[in-house]
């Protein structure tokens, strides 16, 4: 008895690594026309031999049956999860991200919902679909390879916990993000106000900008010394004490009607920044007497030393 136990067993685990035991048709139920149209149009696309499938009504759904008389039991459950996990993320992912900010973040207003909603996305997009596929893609293999019948609706709505879950992360990183937008571009007008309703200090000023480093020169191209005691005097904060902090200090303290910037290197957040800030009085240059001075200097050492 023994040995006969031991013989089938062995044949069992033979044939489930050969795939013999493994479903070869499958049924997906469901009601939503959108679905049945992208799972026959990717069914008609899909490059494997001996795949036939019909679509029938049924009391409760629309089923769609695929058969498969092919040997390669695992490629074809593959292929079909592959299927129904390009699904989840072409026609129902926007649709999740959307009613779990309304669900989690209710406290912003819509158009902030909306703003949040495209910074998932920019940030999906940046991330690409790989991980979310696996995810999706996973818990659809799993269940094919052990259920002939599948609830589309239902299997979106509650099995996809771990896909759910990594949304959830990548909604709430932009939220975060959000925010911190939010309270830049507040800092970014609160300074513009205050430059455009001050009294100009001086007409011309002068700044080069190389490597993330910068400095200022006045209107006959001395440089202009930094006055590091009166560096908290101007809304900048105590955390960061960079050359960059200490110009845009100066600046806010001599509030020029015209500022050169002479650009060494390209534009940068804090490039941006300055524009935003001055707005019309700023003035770009990269190929100037002076860009040509400091293009070879090192800001670092030859100023700040």
């Amino acid at each position: 008895m023994y040995i006969i136990k031991f013989i089938a067993k062995n044949i069992y685990v033979y044939y489930l690594k050969e795939g013999i035991f493994l479903p070869k048709s499958i049924c997906i139920k469901t009601n939503n026309n959108q679905n049945i149209s992208y799972i026959i149009n990717e069914l008609n696309s899909l490059k494997i031999d001996n795949v036939y499938f019909s679509c029938k009504k049924f009391k409760n759904f629309i089923n769609i049956i695929i058969h498969y008389k092919g040997k390669a039991s695992f490629l074809f459950i593959s292929s079909i999860s592959r299927i129904l996990t390009y699904l989840v993320l072409d026609l129902y992912e926007n649709v999740f991200i959307k009613k779990i900010i309304e669900l989690e973040y209710f406290y912003f207003s819509f158009p902030e919902q909306d703003s949040i909603y495209k910074i998932c996305i920019e940030t999906l997009n940046i991330d690409g679909s790989l991980d979310r596929f696996k995810t999706i893609d996973t818990s659809f293999y799993n269940y094919l390879l052990e259920n002939k019948s599948l609830n589309l609706k239902g299997f979106i709505d509650f099995r996809l916990f771990e896909y759910i879950k990594y949304l959830d992360n990548v909604i709430d990183i932009s939220v975060n993000k959000f925010i911190i937008d939010k309270e830049y571009i507040e800092f970014v007008n609160l300074l513009k106000g205050y430059v455009f309703s001050s009294k100009s200090n001086t007409e011309i000023m002068h700044l080069v900008y190389k490597n993330k480093e910068s400095f200022l020169l006045d209107d006959k191209k001395n440089i202009i010394p930094i006055n590091k005691k009166a560096f908290d005097r101007h809304f900048i904060s105590d955390i960061s004490f960079s050359s960059n902090d200490y110009t845009l200090n100066n600046l806010l303290t001599l509030l020029p009607n015209n500022l050169y910037i002479h650009l060494v290197d390209e534009k940068d957040e804090f490039i941006n920044t300055l524009e935003l800030i001055f707005d019309k009085r700023v003035h770009f240059c990269n190929d100037c007497d002076i860009c040509a001075l400091y293009k070879n200097a090192n800001l670092q050492n030859d100023i700040f030393n």
